[in-house]
């Protein structure tokens, strides 16, 4: 037995594009074998196409319950998922992140938006139901942008900040030298310079992207996407995107298309139900595509006898070293809504459904065929004692000449679909019980539920919902945990400048990254499934109370709850009932907004004493000057009256004046001082009293 070299030693680039390339050949053997067939047979089966034979002039109609199942499933997995802004929170680990966690929350899951999460989610939802897994990249891109500009007569400080910008390149360049006179006479030359350049700046982004599952290849001995020996991406790309990453041309220009063996298009070709031709080269050879694959391993590059993770890029069929650098986590998330143990890859829908939608094909094309057969049945006859030609012209009212009576008769076909569509219902339902989505459940048929008691609608609903929330929970903890926490790690270690995060309409909210804690922990707010809304807006409104009243008793500073945690509970009692932009209906909170009204509200209770106290003066001093207000203009009013009785008495006296002095004259010839008398009478009862005052005996 040849004795195996174990002496540690640094590797060359030959040893590492060999060990890279048995990595790939390896991981490709495992799913070639062990999953492609299974996952074209399902795509199929998605298309109703079916492995079951078909007869010349029989029905060739085939049932799609895969596909049927999966769209009916989908809606419930996208709906838990994205009911609510925010389906993933991270949770702080120390009260020192507390604020950093929701700005992580926030920023990931609107990045998450805004980088397509949508589609995202809808591809590797439809490829773990359809196709055992779905795989999603996540990494952190760069990406150069170039800007030509063109400036004239720029003087030399201008002109030499600019072409001593490392990011700046001269394209043309003109100096410019003139004579000029300063202000003592001596004449000196000015110089300009006309300047062409290009302003090269990059630009860093998150990117997550669901992955084609031919493209996605790991190690046989692999329990988990953790524990892989090695994970491969292996797609095309086109010589000049390689190029535009750095490499170069002559170098990726020679590599392999996918004319050879190492990269199989079948899967694709299933999918797309067409294919591409690619036998042609283009005649731009910057638009050629080549093989690149990814791989992503454990290797000790350095001899040091401890491996560690490094990207590796091998071009065309593993013949060629690209580049290899160390790296950091798998840019990889695995989603599986139906987990085996102890593998990385899971069970799809259409894995239990082949033999049903075989059967169910099969006896839907025996009600056609039987429907038929009745509706247009052989017919027996004697043969000389029928013209022939005759019986065979369907023409309607047509006559058929025979020789004699009974000559023509009729073989009766038994109609016998009414059974079968007995044994079809019977498939029907165990589909229903394996997947857990029926037409009760789904909402899809009104007669679903005719004649059925409240109790039993619920148990089906409840049923059915309870599968696909095991469903959406294995999804949670696996794909969706890994894909936001690589964005939160990613978005950490590259960002290097504050972002500008969208919170509300044209609203923006400035966050730092950098300051962030990687390692904070992740929670998937995995909504229930269908019926359990009514018993979520319970708790909520239960927690809402609880709030509430803790609020009221203890007061703001009670250390349980604040204005954060009720905001929190209103918004989630809004997404809830279907409304997505919280902050339309109330404001958001941060840590320093809160602490500001807590000091408001502190400050508020302090002075709270005295401002009832004087509050109650206040109260009495205006209820005093009311009273006095309204005896006074009672007492106006009074003096008022007593005027104008005054006023008719005095004139009632006048009057009996004039009466009597005329009869003092008619009388004794004698005449009376009648002006004298007024007088008299208008004298005041009091000298110190104006007339009003002599009337009401001076009380005012």
């Amino acid at each position: 037995m040849e004795k195996i070299n174990m002496e540690l030693k640094k590797l060359t680039e030959d040893d590492i594009k060999s060990i890279a390339a048995d990595a790939v050949d390896n991981a490709e053997d495992f799913v070639n074998s062990e999953l492609v067939d299974d996952r074209l047979k399902a795509q199929r089966y998605y298309d109703g196409k079916v492995d079951i034979g078909e007869e010349e002039g029989r029905s060739r109609v085939v049932s799609t319950k895969i596909r049927d199942k999966i769209r009916a499933i989908k809606p419930s997995l996208m709906r838990v998922f994205l009911s609510t802004d925010k389906p993933v929170e991270f949770a702080p680990t120390g009260r020192e992140d507390a604020q950093f966690a929701e700005q992580a929350t926030k920023y990931v899951n609107y990045k998450f938006n805004s980088l397509g999460g949508y589609q995202v989610l809808s591809d590797v939802f439809a490829d773990s139901l359809l196709k055992k897994c779905g795989v999603v990249k996540c990494y952190w891109n760069m990406e150069k942008k170039s800007e030509t500009y063109d400036h004239q007569d720029l003087p030399e400080e201008e002109f030499s900040l600019i072409v001593n910008d490392p990011r700046v390149e001269v394209i043309e360049h003109s100096e410019n030298i003139e004579l000029e006179i300063d202000e003592t006479g001596v004449e000196f030359e000015r110089i300009t310079h006309d300047v062409k350049v290009s302003l090269t700046e990059e630009y860093g982004d998150l990117v997550i992207e669901s992955l084609p599952p031919e493209e996605f290849f790991i190690s046989s001995e692999a329990t988990s996407l953790e524990d892989a020996y090695a994970a491969v991406h292996k797609r095309e790309m086109r010589v000049g995107d390689l190029v535009a990453m750095g490499y170069d041309f002559d170098v990726v220009s020679e590599l392999t298309g996918n004319d050879t063996d190492n990269f199989s298009d079948e899967e694709r070709f299933e999918r797309q139900n067409f294919s591409l031709d690619d036998d042609e080269q283009p005649l731009d050879p910057s638009m050629r595509k080549v093989v690149v694959s990814e791989v992503y391993m454990k290797i000790d590059v350095d001899g040091t006898g401890v491996p560690s993770m490094h990207k590796i890029l091998l071009g065309g069929g593993s013949d060629e070293l690209l580049d290899y650098e160390p790296w950091g986590d798998l840019p990889f998330a695995v989603f599986q809504h139906d987990p085996e143990p102890h593998t990385w890859v899971g069970n799809s829908l259409a894995d239990i459904l082949f033999s049903e939608q075989d059967a169910a094909t099969a006896m839907l094309r025996g009600v056609l065929d039987n429907v038929a057969l009745t509706n247009n049945p052989r017919t027996e006859i004697v043969e000389g004692m029928v013209n022939v030609d005759d019986f065979l012209n369907n023409e309607i009212g047509g006559v058929v000449r025979t020789k004699a009576g009974g000559s023509v008769t009729p073989l009766t076909v038994p109609f016998v679909a009414g059974q079968t569509l007995s044994a079809v219902e019977y498939f029907d339902a165990q589909i229903d019980q394996k997947t857990g989505v029926s037409a009760a459940s789904s909402g899809l048929d009104p007669n679903a539920l005719q004649n059925t008691t409240a109790t039993a609608v619920n148990a089906a609903v409840q049923g059915a919902a309870s599968q696909i929330e095991v469903m959406a929970r294995n999804l949670a903890e696996g794909g969706v945990t890994q894909l936001f926490k690589l964005m939160l790690k990613l978005t950490i270690e590259n960002c290097d400048k504050t972002e500008m995060m969208a919170i509300a309409g044209n609203d923006y909210m400035p966050v730092d990254p950098r300051s962030w804690n990687k390692e904070m922990d992740v929670t998937v707010n995995v909504g229930l499934g269908t019926g359990r809304e009514g018993e979520r807006a319970a708790a909520l409104q239960q927690a809402l109370d609880m709030q509430i009243q803790i609020f009221s008793s203890y007061g703001t500073d009670n250390g349980l709850v604040g204005m954060t945690e009720i905001r929190n509970t209103l918004a989630d009692m809004l997404a809830l009932g279907g409304l997505r932009n919280i902050n339309r209906y109330f404001k958001p909170m941060d840590m320093q907004q809160e602490m500001a009204l807590l000091d408001q509200a502190q400050q508020q209770e302090t002075e709270q004493p005295m401002d009832q106290a004087a509050a109650y003066l206040q109260a009495e001093q205006l209820k005093a000057e009311a009273k006095s207000q309204t005896d006074m203009a009672r007492l106006q009013i009074d003096a008022q009256k007593a005027i104008a009785q005054d006023d008719r008495v005095r004139d009632q006296m006048d009057q009996d004046l004039l009466v009597k002095a005329a009869e003092i004259l008619g009388k004794y010839q004698t005449n009376v001082d009648v002006a004298g008398v007024k007088q008299a009478q208008a004298i005041p009862r009091y000298p110190q009293d104006t007339p009003a005052q002599a009337v009401t005996g001076g009380r005012f």
